[in-house]
């Protein structure tokens, strides 16, 4: 995987390793296992990252409910704090018709809710192809986007629910929220990374947006759907963020109508711009800024809950978790917690929050 991919002779070096597959080789894991023989020093199976071109599909089953179906890998982004192009090479996607297919299959294993994923999902785009007539929304077999593939998803029979796991602002397109805003499938939540709320760390960031153009996504997702889940990445401590710039990005995410916020604390990784940027910030005001923002995190969350108590929505319960208790989550991903009820399980249910 990415570890391997990255440090292959760190792990290569692990007392008890055997063999060492990276971002493209794990994917032949059972034929390597085949090849591999006894030996005292570990065996390196890891191509260069720039010659990783295909794209290799994967979900999640088990119990669950909910299944994550990877729709589009690799990363043509160059953020100055992140490895991961080095570690899962360009961006690539599968296409609709196959997409289409692996969700057809998970429908018939009885999964209610399929939840998108990718490095960097908005830059879904395949090359020229023709789609399945049933699914075509615009006809002639051109490139498509990740707005084309909702739209075919959306007419797919046996999944009742479609969630997009993250996606980049500059990537959400009025034409995605209005979707999401109107479908019947596509799930009232999104999930935005913002990073930062100061333009200048951003800029240092190399993120390709600034902080209006975050401001007016979840402005124009709140306006179409007041009940919509929005979390938010954002990383504290990166180097050059001042008291100034933090206050900055405190006070953003304080007055957006968000729900949740995943906080990040900065951590120097090797190889990546950003261990040029200066001054550093100290380690322990790095978790002073990440306390605050995962206490506004908490406040947020129970504000978004208490707007919606008392409401009846569209509950997908999970199996039995702890304490004779189930799980399960609204359609605008509120955590419901009741008592265990077999019957209920993989079922979408009224439920009053």
């Amino acid at each position: 995987g990415c570890y391997a991919q990255l440090k292959p002779e760190e792990i290569a070096n692990i007392h008890g390793v055997d063999l060492v597959l990276g971002a493209a080789e794990k994917f032949n894991i059972t034929q390597h296992l085949k090849e591999l023989t006894k030996s005292n020093v570990a065996k390196i199976c890891s191509c260069d990252i720039e010659e990783v071109t295909a794209f290799n599909s994967s979900w999640s089953i088990n119990d669950r409910t909910r299944t994550f179906l990877k729709v589009q890998d690799g990363c043509n982004y160059n953020c100055s704090f992140c490895t991961i192009p080095m570690a899962r090479g360009k961006s690539r996607c599968d296409s609709i018709n196959n997409i289409i297919a692996h969700a057809t299959q998970l429908a018939k294993a009885g999964v209610k809710e399929i939840v998108l994923t990718g490095i960097n999902l908005g830059d879904y785009l395949t090359p020229t192809f023709p789609l399945t007539p049933a699914l075509s929304t615009s006809g002639e077999g051109e490139g498509r986007n990740f707005y084309s593939l909702i739209q075919a998803l959306e007419k797919l029979d046996g999944i009742e629910r479609f969630r997009i796991s993250s996606i980049e602002p500059n990537l959400l397109t009025n034409d995605i929220i209005e979707f999401v805003a109107n479908s019947n499938k596509f799930m009232p939540h999104f999930h935005i990374p913002l990073q930062s709320g100061s333009n200048k760390i951003l800029g240092l960031m190399r993120r390709r947006y600034k902080k209006e153009v975050y401001i007016e996504r979840v402005n124009l997702i709140k306006k179409l759907m007041p009940h919509c889940a929005i979390g938010v990445d954002v990383i504290v401590g990166f180097p050059g963020e001042t008291e100034t710039d933090f206050q900055e990005t405190y006070d953003l995410l304080h007055s957006l109508d968000v729900s949740y916020l995943h906080v990040f604390t900065y951590s120097e990784r090797e190889n990546t711009a950003a261990l040029h940027i200066a001054p550093v910030v100290p380690i322990k005001v790095r978790h002073e800024r990440n306390k605050a923002l995962r206490n506004l995190s908490y406040k947020k969350l129970n504000h978004f809950k208490e707007q919606h108590t008392g409401e009846i929505r569209k509950v997908l319960f999970e199996a039995q978790s702890r304490n004779g208790l189930m799980e399960g989550y609204t359609d605008n991903y509120i955590k419901i917690t009741a008592f265990f009820k077999p019957e209920l399980v993989n079922q979408i249910v009224d439920w009053k929050v």
